[in-house]
């Protein structure tokens, strides 16, 4: 989290952002036994100074059977995190899923390391 003091605009917004982030690590592809974040979904996270969401995410391909699920899940925990207005999830597969976009943890926990 940035050390900025979380009382100024720019805190406020890192605060904000640490919180959304937390919330997208609470959905799980259910295939998967790791969230969407640690997998490499979560492309963008912006948080706007009114307190707006915007998520560009992909999921592990295009024909994902949890295609329809995961972002509205994602969507649903931001949308909770008090003082959030409004939540927009972008999807796209540009660029495409790789293994490679996971975290050391995520490869670990899946046996990759």
């Amino acid at each position: 989290m940035s050390t900025e003091n979380i009382n100024t605009p720019i805190g406020q917004i890192e605060n904000l952002k640490e919180k959304v982030i937390q919330a997208i690590k609470l959905v799980y592809d259910p295939e998967i036994p790791v969230d969407v974040y640690d997998l490499g979904l979560i492309y963008e996270i912006t948080v706007y100074p009114v307190n707006n969401v915007y998520v560009l995410m992909t999921l592990t391909s295009p024909n994902c059977p949890s295609a329809e699920f995961i972002p509205s899940e994602v969507k649903d925990k931001i949308q909770q995190i008090q003082g959030v207005n409004n939540v927009e999830i972008e999807l796209t597969f540009d660029p495409p899923y790789s293994q490679d976009m996971m975290s050391e943890a995520a490869k670990l926990e899946l046996g990759f390391l």
